[in-house]
């Protein structure tokens, strides 16, 4: 399936893996819209998309603000939810008000986004749900992180037989290098990758172009439906 032509919904496509997936649909000539909090970041990230892309704000904390976003959108064939926030620290210490948040957002973010977007998803399209590969491999440090993960994970299956004949895949990542981690010190960043590459089957970790084209692919193929894909380096093997 080609996606020229098609209207794309990327939530959270201001950096990262959902700025990746907004270049990569563009590139392929369909028309994006990246929806995020930041009205500066999404302006920067639209000098960064050649294409039709759209800007427009949205916080998946609020019910209103999602339902507005899709009333602006109006009708599209896919809808992918890459730019969501989790929650680590240890089990013991870690606030449950943060914990919270982290279920707010990557959870139930993603279970309303889907919610008000649904109905307005054309024949043929889908829906790519965004977990994390802690739901398989969980460390310490990240309960809540493989709890909304898993979580993620079971809503993915359970829509994508409800809301049959729209499609419905989740990719779960492991390690991406994103900038979510532009504020370590070049130096520990570059090193943490390296000794976390060395674990990996794969001895390399995920650029945000990797997950993005994992993304396009359960977009494109017209039989993939309930699945969840580890982009992982194979983490998960171990």
């Amino acid at each position: 399936m080609n996606l020229a032509g098609k209207k794309i919904i990327v939530i959270g496509g201001s950096s990262g893996i959902g700025l990746a997936t907004a270049q990569a649909a563009a590139a392929e000539e369909a028309a994006v819209v990246i929806a995020s909090r930041s009205q500066e970041r999404l302006e920067r990230a639209r000098n960064r998309i050649h294409g039709d892309v759209q800007i427009t704000t949205v916080d998946v904390r609020e019910s209103a603000s999602i339902q507005h976003l899709f009333d602006v959108v109006g009708d599209f064939d896919h809808l992918t939810t890459p730019g969501n926030e989790g929650a680590l620290g240890r089990f013991l210490e870690l606030d449950v008000e943060v914990a919270r948040r982290g279920f707010d957002s990557k959870f139930w973010g993603q279970y309303q986004a889907v919610k008000y977007g649904a109905p307005k998803i054309r024949e043929g399209g889908s829906i790519v749900l965004m977990a994390g590969a802690y739901s398989q491999h969980p460390e310490p440090g990240a309960v809540p992180q493989a709890s909304i993960n898993s979580a993620v994970e079971g809503l993915g299956r359970a829509l994508a037989v409800e809301l049959s004949p729209i499609r419905v895949n989740v990719v779960s990542p492991g390690l991406v290098d994103t900038p979510r981690f532009a504020s370590l010190p070049g130096k520990q960043r570059i090193e943490m990758f390296q000794s976390a590459a060395k674990t990996l089957p794969a001895k390399r970790i995920a650029k945000a172009e990797d997950v993005a084209q994992t993304i396009l692919y359960l977009m494109r193929n017209p039989h993939a439906t309930g699945n969840v894909l580890y982009i992982d380096g194979g983490l998960t093997l171990r």
